[in-house]
């Protein structure tokens, strides 16, 4: 099968994926909300007591970035319960006895979820314009910077696809990666600077990839560290964010990839 085909029949795949959220609006909206509602609770509660100067202001820039951070990498796990639910529903069977290339249910899979993230990035700068965020960089870089996000998201969907061919249901695959993304995205720089953090959650956070990302994505974008006086990590995990972040998609799709494309040919109905 040329590869030709193959981005064809994946391109059907992602077809199949966007059109189910058209007709179930609910997945978007939902997806959504959380995010909103997590800019609104960091930004007018905690806001005031992190920043300096007391307003929150520069807190609700430096938040922003964290939050896009978070959000596609809770947006990963939709990759994961569609996969889970179309092997419970018997659909990853029939694609199976179908002439396609059996990569391009997964990439297509995985594609379609970064347009997902694409439409839920769109509708958090908007929120995030509203209480403040601005981008003080130019076009290029700010584009880079959600560039960033989205590459970063699409590796974590290739764990969260290995997870729903592995796992027997979406309920249940929900549940385990939320026990796992809850505290990646939490111990890091997301929400708090990271001199706030204890030694040894500090050291933890400095190498997690998600306050890389997010690190990366506050410098694209322009936004500081809502207190002056706070001290640079040196870790060169933040020193060079961009590079440690390409580093961990690609190292991610490496090992992952094929271990989902493995399991899909193991993978039947449950």
């Amino acid at each position: 099968m040329s590869t030709l085909d193959v981005v064809t029949d994946a391109a059907v795949v992602a077809k199949r994926n966007l059109i189910k959220i058209k007709r179930v609006p609910d997945l978007l909206v939902f997806t959504t909300l959380s995010p909103i509602m997590f800019v609104l609770l960091f930004a007018y509660v905690f806001g005031g007591a992190i920043d300096p100067t007391g307003g929150g202001a520069a807190y609700r820039e430096f938040l922003i970035a964290g939050i896009f951070a978070q959000t596609v990498v809770f947006g990963a796990t939709n990759t994961g319960a569609g996969l889970a639910e179309d092997v419970k529903k018997g659909i990853i069977d029939r694609f199976r006895s179908l002439p396609m290339a059996p990569s391009a249910v997964l990439t297509g899979r995985t594609l379609s979820d970064v347009v997902n993230n694409v439409i839920v990035l769109v509708v958090m700068s908007i929120t995030g314009l509203l209480v403040g965020w601005r981008i003080n960089t130019g076009p290029l870089e700010a584009l880079w910077g959600f560039a960033l996000l989205l590459i970063f998201a699409y590796a974590v969907s290739w764990i969260m696809a290995w997870l729903g061919l592995l796992i027997p249901s979406p309920e249940v695959i929900n549940n385990a990666s939320f026990i796992v993304i809850f505290p990646l995205t939490f111990v890091a720089n997301t929400f708090v600077p990271l001199d706030t953090l204890p030694g040894p959650l500090r050291v933890f956070a400095e190498w997690n990839p998600v306050s890389a990302v997010t690190q990366a994505a506050r410098e694209l974008f322009g936004n500081p560290d809502p207190n002056p006086a706070a001290t640079v990590s040196q870790a060169w995990s933040l020193q060079h964010p961009q590079l440690y972040t390409l580093i961990w998609a690609v190292a991610v799709v490496a090992v992952f990839a094929p271990l989902a494309s493995a399991q899909y040919r193991r993978a039947a109905s449950r």
